[in-house]
């Protein structure tokens, strides 16, 4: 396994009052601008903090995508015990995602890229199940030192992710920090 994956043992961190305080899946799912019809892959998709917010905003599909088959197994119990379909479960690496060429309107990708190695590897697997077009959303943690999170020299600075992002061709259309920890990009294919 990866040494910078979040531990599955610890899939209870992932949806907490705290993160839902500093993280609202609603309000950064309403960045991405969605219509309500779009196909929609969560890269990293855990327990499924963004992958049910997002069902409830699209007529489409969800695909949620997790290396870990821990995480999903999880998530597919929710999914049962919720009733919620239109969820499609893959298993996968943001690296090497199992899905063909231009397929989702929008990608959320939450506190992944810095578990991508190299990071870039996983911007263009986005960009290729991307359509023209569309949209992704990314949370990832400040280039800055706090008390909980991964290693300062595993994060991507928001700066550099909008200079790696324009550089692959991306417009970025909008970057906000949420806390001193974590920042939001929304770029469009």
């Amino acid at each position: 396994m990866n040494d910078k994956r979040f531990d599955p043992a610890r899939i209870a961190k992932l949806d907490n009052p705290e993160r839902r305080k500093n993280l609202p899946p609603e309000q950064l799912l309403d960045l991405l601008g969605l219509t309500g019809s779009e196909d929609i892959l969560d890269v990293g998709a855990g327990g499924g903090y963004f992958t049910f917010p997002a069902v409830e905003r699209t007529s489409g599909i969800v695909y949620a995508l997790d290396a870990q088959s821990a995480m999903l197994e999880y998530l597919k119990s929710r999914m049962e015990e919720q009733k919620i379909g239109r969820i499609k479960i893959i298993e996968g690496e943001a690296e090497h995602i199992p899905m063909e060429d231009e397929k989702v309107d929008a990608v959320i990708c939450s506190m992944v890229l810095h578990e991508v190695d190299p990071p870039d590897q996983g911007l263009r697997e986005i960009q290729r199940v991307l359509k023209k077009g569309g949209r992704a959303l990314c949370i990832e943690w400040e280039h800055v030192e706090t008390e909980s999170g991964p290693p300062q020299n595993h994060r991507i600075s928001s700066s550099e992710m909008s200079r790696v992002l324009e550089g692959m061709g991306f417009k970025v259309l909008s970057r906000q920090p949420w806390t001193e920890a974590f920042y939001s990009i929304v770029f469009e294919k």
